[in-house]
């Protein structure tokens, strides 16, 4: 079936947008109570009729939560019980008790199912204060001691109470040394072993000391599999450092304790994983040394990558091959491998697997569809939901709330409330709900609520809501500023989408800001070299002049480097890496240049950058420039139909 859309749709898309606009509105007066309530100021009686009262007298109290008394504290809970707010208060009340070492009324404030180690632990000390350290005491505090990780340091008291009650016996003392061995935790081996007879407890620490530092001493442990597996996991985390040390060091170790093809396979892994991450000489070499059953799906990807970096076409299809039925179908690797075995001289059987792979509506899709001249696989789905369905899902107390907090900037607030209300709601309404989010300006939580769930049928539906997956906002700035630069509107939304899902107050980690995630250096550096005027790093919160330093910045990586999937790495990972990139692989087509890029999360930004802007085409144009051009920086050229696939 072809799939069309009419270009005046663009002036339905608009409304949205301008609808959009009016509901991020908020009411000042609100978020004034609200910021003078974090500070710890009363909230004006005017407002206790509000939906978001109970968020406001919640900031009052959190500012004073080590003074509050319980009387305030359980009206509060009573309250607000069943909603969101509660149990925010509830997650810092309990920590509040705890150093209070006020245990009846941590118990009463208690609620079953509460999350955090360090809460399960001051509940049994609660327990133990009031005289309630039963057999179900004992039961759950050994519940918490199997783990081989680190323990907060609330739990010591727990687990010195569970010693006297001869609730840690060796063999659960083995247990958790044997969790933190493959943890490689030595603290924890440590700790274990402190209850265990002095010969165990010796063992042990030197069992510790060996994950800390390998050393001879290992030798002459016992032949045992608890020996094995500690030793595997030091070599392995010697290797991970100095994959040239794991691998000399391994034989004396695997000979000496009668290592396994497992223990053998997990130092080899780590060898050959740091190895091949790098493109080291020794790569291939490292790779055919582990043991195919150690092979994950990393690793077999990595194989095939590693022999694609060497123009070793038929040692990368060879790796393709040795996947396992689910990765192999993947259409990133049903592409390669139709690709890799053109290239080897199998025409028709790369036919055969570039029809399959351009049934995915996705980059190698694409490309795949590219290859043998066929339209893009697009199955759009928009539901007949009914305006009374909708205003239903509006009118929800935990979703107003939710819409409500957004727009405030509470994200966390926020998230907790439409967590709250999809916990209530079928499939149907969850997805409604998405609708209502993105109406208020709420766009990412198409992609945090869809396609989500524990049924395959209901994922690959929801994944068919284009409408909601790729929200077009900002529409007038994204055309302006690309017709400005001559580069792709698409290109334009799909950067966006991908760095902040249309959220202007976006923050990385790195300090990327708004829409198109500019950092204050190159915004102000991109502000200088156009004149645009610059009022510092909180600008980048402005749509406008977000979208109008990202889209010159990409201009700029476009001009730099001609092609579009140089630029594209580049806006992501920055120049160095992808000088570096193209020094090791010059003259690489770009879709083996892409696949063989060192970094995980640059390998898949660019495709997914790629994907977005044909996806963004389709939604603005009704079909799309090819991504084969696309990829090589090209702006006009041949457009693709779409068509949903009938079998």
């Amino acid at each position: 079936m072809l799939i069309t859309k009419p270009r005046i749709l663009l002036a339905a898309l608009l409304l949205a947008c301008a609808f959009a606009t009016r509901a991020q509105s908020y009411d000042p007066t609100l978020r004034a109570a609200l910021e003078a309530a974090e500070r710890g100021q009363p909230v004006p009686a005017q407002l206790a009729s509000h939906p978001l009262y109970g968020w406001l007298e919640y900031a009052t109290l959190r500012r004073n939560i080590d003074t509050l008394s319980n009387a305030q504290a359980q009206a509060f809970l009573s309250r607000y019980q069943g909603q969101a707010v509660a149990e925010a208060f509830r997650e810092i009340w309990l920590p509040a008790l705890s150093r209070r070492e006020d245990w009846p009324a941590f118990r009463a404030a208690w609620k079953p199912g509460t999350d955090g180690t360090t809460l399960q632990c001051a509940e049994l000390n609660a327990r133990q204060a009031t005289g309630a350290a039963d057999a179900q005491w004992v039961r759950d505090a050994q519940a918490l001691w199997r783990t081989g990780k680190p323990l907060p340091g609330n739990c010591d008291d727990v687990f010195a109470l569970l010693a006297v009650k001869n609730g840690l016996p060796p063999a659960l003392r083995w247990e958790r040394i044997d969790l933190a061995a493959a943890e490689v935790q030595p603290s924890v081996i440590r700790a274990a072993a402190r209850g265990l007879p002095s010969d165990e407890t010796t063992l042990a620490n030197d069992y510790a000391a060996f994950l800390e530092a390998v050393h001879e001493r290992a030798l002459a442990w016992p032949k045992t599999p608890r020996s094995r597996l500690v030793a595997s996991h030091g070599l392995a985390r010697l290797a991970k450092s100095s994959p040239i040390a794991g691998e000399l060091q391994l034989p004396k170790y695997a000979d000496a304790l009668g290592f396994t093809e497992a223990d053998r396979g997990r130092v080899l892994y780590q060898a050959a994983l740091q190895t091949v991450a790098s493109y080291e000489p020794d790569s291939a070499r490292r790779l055919n040394a582990v043991p195919e059953s150690a092979y994950d799906e990393r690793l077999h990807e990595w194989r095939a990558r590693e022999a694609m970096a060497r123009s070793d076409w038929r040692a990368a299809l060879a790796a393709i091959r040795k996947m396992g039925a689910k990765q192999r179908s993947d259409s990133r690797w049903t592409y390669f491998e139709a690709r890799l075995a053109e290239m080897t001289g199998d025409k028709a059987g790369a036919q055969a697997l570039y029809r399959a792979a351009a049934r995915k509506p996705e980059f190698h899709g694409f490309l795949a569809a590219d290859r043998i001249d066929q339209p893009y696989a697009l199955c759009p789905w928009i539901p007949n939901d009914t305006a009374a369905a909708k205003a239903a899902i509006a009118r929800d107390p935990a979703i107003v709330r939710a819409m409500a907090l957004s727009k405030l900037d509470r994200a966390g607030w926020a998230v907790r409330e439409w967590n709250e209300a999809l916990s209530r709601f079928d499939d149907n309404k969850r997805r409604i709900a998405v609708a209502v989010a993105q109406d208020n300006g709420w766009y990412d939580r198409a992609v945090f609520s869809l396609a989500k769930t524990a049924s395959a049928t209901t994922n690959a539906d929801e994944l068919r809501l284009y409408h909601l997956r790729f929200p077009l906002h900002h529409d007038a700035t994204i055309r302006r500023e690309a017709a400005k630069n001559m580069i792709d509107p698409a290109w334009v939304a799909a950067e966006i989408r991908a760095e902040s899902v249309f959220n202007p107050r976006a923050r990385s980690s790195a300090n990327a800001m708004g829409l198109m995630q500019v950092l204050p250096s190159t915004g102000a550096a991109t502000a200088r070299r156009i004149g645009l005027p610059y009022n510092g790093a909180d600008s980048l919160y402005e749509p406008d002049t977000n979208i109008a330093l990202g889209s010159a910045y990409l201009r700029q990586m476009l001009d730099k480097y001609s092609q579009a999937h140089y630029a594209i790495a580049a806006y992501n990972a920055g120049p160095a890496p992808v000088a570096r990139w193209q020094s090791q692989r010059p003259g690489f087509e770009p879709d083996f240049w892409i696949e063989t890029m060192s970094y995980k999360e640059t390998r898949e930004y660019v495709p997914r950058v790629l994907a977005f802007s044909v996806l963004y085409d389709w939604r603005l144009n009704g079909d799309a420039l090819s991504v084969s051009d696309r990829i090589r920086g090209k702006t006009s050229g041949a457009r693709k139909k779409f068509v949903c696939p009938t079998s």
